[in-house]
């Protein structure tokens, strides 16, 4: 059950990146000029880079097992959310937003093959572990809002310490 609550604990890490990047939003807007459409292209970065390409990783986790890319994934989405706000220009701000989008599709497939070893048949013990994935999505939002309005875009590099402790419950 130990290694369910940290694989759920990791999730929540890196599912916590995919609800930051819509948090953004607003201080994107009012910090940066950019306009509606431009930050939907943001979101957009991030929303397809995640789901796009999860196969792929998923294609590679079924041919070799890659424990060790659960952390590094989370660490590549935290990454990306905190580069988001101390970036300079539209295409770098997208291309980290991006980048945190890959780094949420890299987990997935591998941390979903640990978690059912993990879990022996159980399903209440999988649910503990996509219950980590909603907290984390859920609690961006209330999060980054509050850090953002102190610090500013500026502080998104405190954004990461999420994915820092996530990447050290997930070790293998």
């Amino acid at each position: 059950m130990n290694r369910i609550w940290a694989l759920s604990a990791g999730h929540g890490s890196v599912d916590f990146y995919q609800g930051a990047v819509p948090a953004l939003v607003p201080f994107l807007v009012a910090g940066r000029g950019y306009g509606y459409v431009a930050v939907s292209g943001i979101v957009l970065a991030a929303t397809l880079s995640s789901s796009i390409v999860q196969p792929v990783f998923g294609l590679l986790t079924d041919r070799w097992r890659m424990p060790w890319l659960i952390p590094v994934s989370t660490l590549v989405a935290g990454a990306g959310v905190a580069l988001v706000g101390v970036t300079e220009s539209y295409a770098l701000t997208w291309l980290a937003a991006a980048l945190s989008g890959l780094g949420v599709a890299a987990y997935h497939p591998e941390s979903a093959r640990l978690a059912r070893v993990a879990s022996a048949g159980s399903h209440v013990r999988m649910s503990w572990f996509s219950l980590g994935g909603t907290l984390g999505f859920a609690s961006a939002p209330v999060l980054v809002t509050p850090l953002l309005a102190a610090g500013g875009l500026g502080a998104s590099p405190l954004l990461a310490a999420p994915a820092v402790l996530g990447a050290v419950l997930t070790l293998p």
